[in-house]
């Protein structure tokens, strides 16, 4: 690779290693499981995380390359057994720029019940647009689950989606969006979960969660501004 793209390349196994720790400060993880990798931006590249390696262990030099099919190209350790799913996706949604898995304990138990979860929130509405969905079950290892995280997110608003019986995925314009995608996944599922332990969780009309979304997603936060 030219000296621009190895310093794309250094520079982004610099921030998915880091990005894993916010994994485990959020308690979204447990042992070695989970994983964060982002797209090299205009290359048919990618850095994910090594597979069943200890996140204390795991540094910018730890990162694995892979081309956008999965294949090794940089790194002394394997990737991810989710490899091939970050690889579909890239491949099929070019906007992505980072895909991140979890097992998060309250998002996996809606998983594992196959149940999307409702737009009870405002913070719902903000971040996701509506409800969570449910992506079909699918094996680990090979194209399946990247073809379900597709299916279910193409043309949906949400970033995040519940794989039925396995966990949580979460897609971003680059990694840290969707670490924060999954963070906020497993704060909505754990509030609503409680919710719904009360009794029945009241509605939001279908006109305000659109009128939150446009609101966070184009006013929120701060601006930059020229001159």
């Amino acid at each position: 690779m030219n000296s621009d793209v190895a310093r794309q390349v250094s520079t982004l196994r610099e921030t998915v290693a880091s990005l894993h720790g916010e994994l485990t400060r959020y308690g979204l993880v447990a042992w070695t499981a989970g994983n964060v990798s982002a797209r090299v931006p205009g290359q048919d590249l990618m850095v994910i995380k090594p597979s069943g390696v200890d996140y204390d262990a795991l540094t910018a030099d730890t990162m694995v390359v892979c081309d956008l099919n999965g294949a090794v190209l940089d790194g002394n350790g394997s990737p991810s057994s989710d490899t091939a799913a970050h690889a579909y996706v890239y491949r099929a949604m070019p906007e992505v720029g980072g895909v991140v898995h979890t097992h998060s304990s309250y998002a996996t138990a809606w998983a594992a019940r196959g149940e999307a979860i409702p737009c009870w929130l405002t913070a719902q509405a903000d971040e996701f647009g509506g409800e969570i969905p449910v992506g079909p079950f699918a094996l680990i290892g090979g194209d399946d689950i990247g073809k379900g995280i597709v299916s279910t997110l193409s043309g949906h608003r949400s970033p995040a989606v519940l794989m039925r019986n396995h966990g949580v995925f979460t897609i971003g314009r680059d990694a840290r969006a969707a670490v924060k995608a999954a963070v906020m996944c497993e704060d909505v599922a754990r509030t609503a979960h409680l919710a719904r332990a009360l009794g029945q969780p009241l509605s939001i009309a279908q006109a305000d969660i659109n009128s939150l979304y446009d609101r966070y997603q184009n006013v929120y936060g701060q601006r930059s501004t020229i001159g």
